[in-house]
């Protein structure tokens, strides 16, 4: 069994190998651009540790691993466009770099390189794989077009906001960890439940995302902190002080999202600080970790060979960017 640090290294050296055409540069640079960027590859080496746990790796799970990775960053790419976002991962997004149109075209691209991935396994569960492939993508997409509808709300419910992570962020941790359990043979049970610890997962990785953007370090991060407080993007965070606030409260709350100032990041997170919002989402937090650790435990798997995958979910439990 590979630690996590050693299949990301192994993963690195596969993914080298996927090189882009050089015309039109216009096109296919922008994609270079940002899968050099690097980045944690959280969601192929989690298909990878899957697969490990039941067979060895090999062409099919390095092939599905690597569309699984071209997939999310042309997600990315795509997100940072609707987002507006300036930087990713300390670096000018690729919108901002290259213009809007080729942005557009080349995550266009990306995401079909994705599936010249998944066309060269070749294994008795191909339409297995595509069919939950394609199902998280579709979800995927619900999940982004609910956090746009979101931009238009006033505020949103936590079980909302729930929902829309879910299916933004958590699917795919879920699905990459259920494709690399079922290239490796495993039961259809050992695949559900491995797919629920990284949704699970998932919803913790997101929700410390959330906690990131307000109480990171930017250097660490690479990102503007307090980016979704300034543009009242719908967080954990946000939904959880309405929630909480009394009338008073609430329109107080209101009044800071209008706000367009140099303060407004620093008065909103200390009204964050009055109703203790830091402290329940770190709660919540380990709570949804908490979660995933009893959903690992319960796969049929000897516990020395999970041992890769709870260091991992500590990792992002305590990361810093």
């Amino acid at each position: 069994m590979h630690s996590y640090t050693d299949i990301l290294k192994l993963f690195e050296t596969f993914f080298a190998k996927h090189e882009f055409p050089a015309h039109p540069k216009n096109l296919y640079e922008p994609c270079s651009y940002l899968l050099h960027m690097g980045g944690k590859r959280i969601r192929p080496v989690l298909c990878l540790m899957s697969h490990e746990l039941f067979a060895e790796l090999n062409e099919n799970a390095w092939h599905t691993a690597t569309a699984i990775e071209l997939f999310h960053n042309f997600t990315l790419m795509h997100d940072d466009i609707m987002d507006k976002a300036p930087l990713r991962r300390g670096f000018t997004t690729v919108h901002v770099k290259y213009g809007l149109p080729s942005a557009i075209l080349s995550g266009d691209v990306m995401n079909i390189f994705s599936y010249v991935h998944l066309n060269k396994i070749n294994t008795e569960h191909i339409h297995s794989v595509i069919e939950l492939f394609n199902k998280t993508a579709i979800e995927i997409c619900e999940g982004q077009q609910l956090d746009m509808n979101f931009e238009q709300e006033p505020f949103v419910s936590v079980d909302d906001y729930m929902q829309m992570i879910t299916l933004k962020t958590s699917v795919l941790l879920g699905a990459s960890m259920k494709l690399g359990a079922m290239l490796g043979g495993a039961t259809a049970g050992c695949s559900d439940l491995l797919f629920r610890f990284g949704q699970t997962m998932g919803l913790a990785f997101q929700m410390k995302d959330d906690y990131l953007d307000a109480y990171g370090n930017s250097d660490k991060t690479g990102k503007q902190i307090g980016g979704d407080i300034l543009s009242n993007k719908k967080t954990y965070l946000l939904a959880k002080a309405f929630a909480l606030a009394n009338e008073s409260q609430q329109e107080q709350l209101i009044n800071l999202m209008k706000r367009t100032d140099e303060n407004k990041v620093q008065d909103t997170l200390l009204f964050f600080e009055q109703l203790s919002i830091k402290q329940t989402l770190e709660n919540e937090i380990i709570h949804y970790t908490n979660q995933a650790f009893e959903l690992l435990e319960k796969v049929p798997v000897i516990s020395k060979r999970k041992v890769h995958l709870y260091e991992l979910a500590q990792m992002l439990l305590n990361r810093e960017s």
